[in-house]
């Protein structure tokens, strides 16, 4: 598994710990690396605070699935290497980004069962229970490499959000 927060200067220390917690209760069956960025590292999982772009697209090629925040870059570099990401969504009131819109694109993509979306903890260790045992589609057919058609995707799917 892979998890990442991205590179935004707020911490996400609610994921981290989220997952940290889930994956302490799992036991060495399941191995999670993490991208901590400014966040409280973890204590029961590998991490590094940031990552270059190959390594981040290498992690998330290889990992059976990606659990990260509701930035559309990364969650577009998830589906690109054929995962459905696991989004929880930065909340502003909690100090973890400057506004809500990662809520309003997450719950949208959510509509669109583009991602699988955990608004709390209790829902994101069953998402999780879910993508290691198998049991949830987490692993789709590649989305396309190309980068102009790629980008040209993402236009549309921004178009259609902006429309609503």
């Amino acid at each position: 598994m892979f998890v990442t927060v991205g590179t935004d200067h707020h911490p996400f220390d609610r994921l981290i710990e989220w997952v940290d917690a889930w994956r302490r209760d799992r036991g060495a069956s399941v191995r999670c690396f993490m991208q901590t960025g400014t966040s409280r590292p973890p204590e029961w999982s590998e991490w590094q605070a940031y990552l270059s772009f190959g390594e981040l697209q290498g992690l998330m090629e290889e990992s059976t699935a990606v659990v990260c925040h509701g930035g559309p870059g990364t969650i577009l570099d998830a589906r690109r290497h054929g995962r459905v990401p696991i989004v929880v969504p930065r909340l502003r009131p909690l100090g973890e980004h400057v506004d809500d819109h990662q809520v309003r694109f997450s719950s949208w993509l959510d509509g669109q069962s583009q991602i699988a979306l955990a608004e709390d903890e209790p829902h994101l260790r069953v998402i999780l229970d879910q993508a290691v045992s198998g049991r949830g589609e987490f692993v789709i057919a590649r989305e396309d490499p190309d980068n102009d058609l790629a980008v040209e995707r993402f236009a549309r799917l921004i178009d259609r959000l902006l429309a609503v």
